[in-house]
């Protein structure tokens, strides 16, 4: 590395795995092959092994191998330790790609906020069936809270995230940059065979917000009320993942039309894309929604939640329809409009205001102020 390089210091020791991995591996790619000779970049993660060993060279790493396994060693690292680390690395930016706002001296200072929790509207049945979601949706207002001021630039993943970091926190619009995520997924014709059942597919983790009963509520309506059979609904939980995944299988393993198959690889979601007939995702709470981009890359019909972040993920398409989240008999009604073939209305896009950026090449002229 040179010496009389621009520093710049990437701080992720919380990430392991899921899309915040998936963001900061874009950002490694991003880095080393377009920034790697203006400036010297310090990685701070976990583990080492999380960066592609054919581009470590390119940066200077710190391992906090701690911090992902103990809460008080991450906040001591984000208040306490970095503080220390800044004063002696010197940084031109700092970027906390993690929701925290550590305290840090820099000439700019940012922090990406994936996480949407503190903005879900959390109940008794949240508080019953994952304690530990309750809890970051009360604490994340907090964490969110300290230093947020103090950065240059905070940023999200929606104009809606935009909208309730600025009335939550007091945060200046221009200050709060929407930055859509560049996501790779293989473009593939859908190759449905007519003489299978229609097939709906919905993959997802299951936590609270990700809303599985609703579907399940849905095809028990056309079971018992239509009764109607022919077709399926492919769900990517079996009732072992977690307390929500038992009670969703206990309440609704006699349908028929269900198949929970339980946890797949990223490879057999895209084989199950280019099989399935369409994309159903209900969740409540999303900072993007990656399932619908990929089932757009794939050509798949979608029937999304009616909510903010559903139709700026969706964008321009022709083949989406909307459903209210908590009713499940209008989900079945458009699950049946989709059996029969019925025209979707479609979606357009609407782009967000200014500050905005697609893809880490223009979110770090914004951050940067190049």
């Amino acid at each position: 590395m040179g010496e009389c390089l621009t520093k710049i210091v990437i701080s992720a020791i919380n990430f392991r795995d899921g899309g915040p991995l998936s963001i900061l591996q874009d950002l490694i790619g991003y880095l080393s092959n377009e920034m790697k000779d203006r400036y010297e970049i310090v990685l701070l993660v976990h583990s080492e092994s999380l960066v592609p060993l054919d581009q470590r060279r390119f940066f200077d790493i710190i391992e906090f191998p701690d911090s992902v396994n103990s809460y008080s060693k991450r906040l001591y690292y984000e208040y306490y330790y970095f503080r220390k680390l800044s004063l002696k690395l010197k940084p031109h930016l700092w970027l906390s790609l993690h929701d925290m706002s550590p305290n840090v001296v820099s000439d700019i200072r940012v922090v990406y906020c994936h996480n949407p929790s503190p903005f879900y509207d959390v109940g008794l049945k949240e508080f019953f069936l994952d304690f530990r979601f309750f809890l970051f949706c009360k604490l994340y207002h907090f964490i969110y809270r300290i230093n947020l001021k103090k950065n240059d630039y905070v940023i999200v993943q929606q104009e809606w995230l935009r909208g309730r970091f600025c009335k939550s926190y007091g945060l200046e619009s221009d200050v709060v940059v929407v930055a859509y995520p560049e996501v790779e997924s293989p473009t593939t014709a859908v190759k449905n065979n007519s003489d299978d059942c229609f097939s709906f597919f919905y993959p997802s983790f299951p936590r609270v917000f990700k809303n599985f009963e609703i579907v399940c509520e849905a095809v028990e309506i056309i079971e018992v009320e239509n009764d109607f059979h022919d077709f399926k609904v492919l769900l990517t939980i079996d009732g072992t993942e977690n307390f929500y995944s038992k009670s969703i299988f206990k309440k609704y393993s006699h349908l028929e039309c269900i198949n929970f198959i339980g946890r797949i690889s990223r490879q057999d979601v895209f084989k199950i894309y280019e099989t399935s007939h369409c994309l159903l995702f209900p969740s409540k709470l999303e900072t993007w929604g990656l399932p619908i981009t990929e089932a757009k890359r794939h050509g798949l019909p979608i029937i999304a939640s009616d909510l903010p972040y559903a139709h700026e993920t969706v964008g321009n398409y022709t083949k989406v329809d909307f459903f209210l989240p908590n009713n499940a008999r209008d989900l079945a009604n458009k699950m049946l409009r989709a059996i029969h073939s019925a025209e979707f209305p479609g979606n357009k896009a609407i782009l967000p205001s200014k500050p905005f950026a697609s893809g880490w090449s223009s979110l770090l002229k914004v951050i940067l102020e190049e």
